[in-house]
């Protein structure tokens, strides 16, 4: 079989103008990226605020492994589906970022039958989104030290800088740097740090924003530093959230594709699913509910993070409803969660099985607590045997939960018909009852102490000392009343990667809290999160290159 870069270069996609017509879309409201892609004018949004809203779907996992769980390949394949079906369906995505492209991680195209296109585009710069993220983000950056060496008017102190520079690319040397050597001409001398574009609080605010303004204003509310006197610095105190918002007045409009099956994509922002809330932007699903009767979303990771940031964050600050969820699993990942090795994961255990089951059962009720149906989607592998597929199918309708064997990789939105037909059957025969998790107006501790109880299966939080110490200080700034961003390990439900299936009598740990004002929301890190990761041993730009005549090898 062709691997997926050859799928997609033999795919006939069609101009975007004809997709964005399928839409209802007329030339005055995208903006052409050449043939294949185009961005969506925020006017759409506004001319259509009178418009019923189609139903969302949302896509998440039981926790990641390395036997891997396609859930990007089904949400784009379920997509397709529905088109097969006669529904006027829209797919929404988060935008690759460089860094894992070039690394280990691979795309975020889905593969398979089931990709959006033109893929390379998509994973290599695309409209130029994150270099404008970038942009932003290092001319707030270079504004902290500048305001520093000409004079310090704001007494920002040095030692207390929050706000780090960024880049879009894996490099572990930037992690921990020294800014400002070379003598007095090159400002004053301090510790430093980069993170990768997709870690930024101007990625998280892009995702969270309603217009333009919002973006502004957002941008004006980052926590940047404190001054000698340990009060707040904000971005809008240094004057250049506008200059900001003027380099992302293109970003900042959703981006238009296809899938193989010219499925309409509308692919849009990417922030990290750790140490930010991991969906794609507001404004990219909003505008796919007004132009779609379906629209066929994801959040990164398992749904203990994804899915309670999607709901808990993005529905609460974007007033949406989601209707159903579908919560994708293999039988190979769940044998792993129940403790056998990657090398095992083909030979037929159900006992194993038995044991990671249990991953997808707390995965299971932690949905229902938010009052939305979930169906459970196996992405079918060849070597699941009937056994092990009856197991889960028995043991989820035990639960009350449907499933849907889905082969989307293989077949693309043919093998996604079953999986529809649950979804539409969800819809049509139920109403969501989606609700937040909770309060936002309670105390920190009290918010977090919810999150790890509900939705992890956690005794209780403890907190570092350096964690009291910030809860006290967010709470007497005034900025401790927002929702919770967990950064915490995406392989277990604990804050523990070792911990696989459903771990118990656990407590987790949290060692630093930070506050995300722009964006939005309270971040708090548990274990150690990698904000700037490293290339490995062998990385994938190794095995890619371009030939004469143009065509791109070895991406994915």
């Amino acid at each position: 079989m062709k691997n997926d870069i050859e799928i997609a270069q033999s795919a006939k996609m069609e101009p975007i103008v004809k997709v964005a017509e399928k839409l209802g879309l007329s030339e005055d409201d995208i903006d052409l990226y050449g043939k294949y892609k185009c961005k969506i004018s925020l006017d759409v949004l506004k001319n259509l605020s009178d418009k019923e809203d189609g139903k969302l779907i949302l896509v998440t996992a039981i926790n990641p492994t390395a036997a891997g769980e396609g859930k990007s390949t089904v949400t784009v394949g379920l997509g397709q589906a529905l088109c097969k079906l006669g529904k006027n369906a829209v797919i929404a995505l988060r935008e690759p970022s460089l860094g894992p492209v070039f690394g280990v991680k691979g795309g975020a195209a889905g593969g398979g039958y089931a990709q959006v296109v033109p893929m390379e585009d998509i994973n290599l710069h695309f409209t130029g989104d994150m270099h404008a993220i970038t942009a932003a983000n290092n001319l707030l950056a270079a504004a902290i030290d500048n305001h520093i060496h000409q004079g310090n008017n704001l007494r920002i102190d040095s030692r207390r800088i929050i706000f780090k520079r960024v880049m879009d690319m894996n490099d572990r040397a930037l992690r921990d740097i020294v800014v400002g050597m070379g003598g007095k001409v090159n400002g004053f001398l301090r510790e430093d740090g980069f993170m990768i574009t997709v870690a930024s609080e101007i990625m998280a605010i892009l995702c969270l924003a309603k217009d333009l303004m919002d973006l502004k204003m957002r941008i004006g509310n980052i926590l940047v530093a404190y001054n000698l006197e340990g009060e707040p610095v904000f971005c809008k105190d240094l004057k250049v959230q506008g200059a900001m918002a003027l380099l992302m007045k293109d970003a900042i409009k959703p981006n238009l594709v296809q899938t193989l099956e010219n499925t309409p994509a509308i692919i849009h922002g990417g922030p990290f699913a750790n140490i930010a809330h991991g969906c794609n932007s507001l404004l990219a699903t909003k505008t796919a509910l007004k132009l779609g009767d379906y629209v066929v979303t994801e959040a990164g990771f398992g749904a203990d993070l994804g899915a309670e940031k999607f709901f808990d964050i993005k529905c609460r600050y974007g007033e949406l409803k989601p209707e159903c969820v579908v919560i994708v699993a293999t039988v190979r990942a769940l044998k792993m969660h129940g403790g056998l090795k990657k090398d095992s994961l083909s030979e037929p255990n159900v006992e194993a099985l038995s044991k990671g089951i249990e991953n997808l059962e707390k995965q299971i009720e932690n949905i229902k607590k938010y009052g939305v149906t979930p169906v459970v989607a196996i992405n079918r592998f060849i070597t699941d045997s009937q056994e092990e597929l009856k197991f889960i199918e028995e043991y989820c309708n035990n639960l009350g939960v449907d499933v849907a064997l889905t082969e989307v990789w293989a077949k693309g939105g043919e093998g996604g018909i079953a999986l529809a037909e649950k979804v539409l059957h969800i819809l049509e025969n139920g109403e969501s009852n989606f609700k937040v998790l909770y309060d936002e107006s309670l105390k920190i501790k009290e918010k977090l102490e919810i999150i790890a109880r509900e939705i992890y299966g956690a005794d209780g939080v403890n907190f570092s000392k350096d964690a009291e110490k910030q809860i006290k200080e967010l709470e007497a700034i005034g900025l401790d009343k927002l929702p919770i961003c967990v950064a915490k390990t995406q392989y277990s439900l604990s804050d523990n990667q070792a911990l696989l299936g459903r771990p118990r009598g656990f407590n987790i740990t949290v060692r630093e809290i930070r506050v995300s004002n722009g964006a939005g929301f309270i971040v708090a890190l548990t274990g150690d999160i990698m904000v700037m990761p490293g290339l490995p041993k062998i990385p994938a730009a190794e095995k890619m290159d371009i030939l004469e005549d143009g065509t791109i090898i070895g991406l994915f």
